[in-house]
């Protein structure tokens, strides 16, 4: 089935099955910053934003992004540069399997106006980390939006 959306910016049509997982389809076209931890949805290192909301890709039918705006973190990296120095600044990220999770939905947060550490916890419960203890991806998420 022919499936039209934006990814990255970049109008894109694709004849694929409605029923592959977004993950799949994204990494096989040579997107491979979103990581799969989990595969269940729980983790947040598959995070993509669609239509400015973080989304888990290990368990989004590829059908559903029909007529979408999709971007992965190879998108936002090239849109907003500004957060991933804000990431690399704070030393947001150790191993990194859950960095491009955790800086696409930071992305989003734009779109919500959080405005508080408390707020920006809370838009972020969805991304897992093992290795930071969270307080430089927080620092990071806030330091950008104090900028911005």
């Amino acid at each position: 089935m022919k499936i039209n959306f934006s990814l990255n910016g970049k109008e894109t049509e694709l004849d694929v099955d409605p029923m592959a997982v977004a993950l799949d389809v994204v990494r096989g076209l040579s997107l491979t910053g979103t990581k799969e931890g989990c595969g269940v949805g729980v983790c947040g290192a598959c995070t993509i934003m669609v239509n400015g909301s973080p989304v888990s890709s290990c368990i989004c039918l590829v059908g559903t992004l029909a007529d979408k705006d999709v971007w992965t973190i190879e998108g936002i990296a090239e849109k907003m540069p500004e957060l991933i120095d804000s990431f690399v600044e704070e030393e947001g990220m150790q191993c990194g399997i859950c960095t491009p999770g955790q800086i696409v939905a930071a992305a989003a947060i734009e779109s919500v106006g959080a405005s508080n550490a408390e707020e920006i916890k809370k838009y972020m419960a969805g991304n897992l980390c093992r290795c930071t203890g969270y307080q430089t991806i927080l620092s990071a998420v806030e330091d950008h939006l104090a900028v911005n």
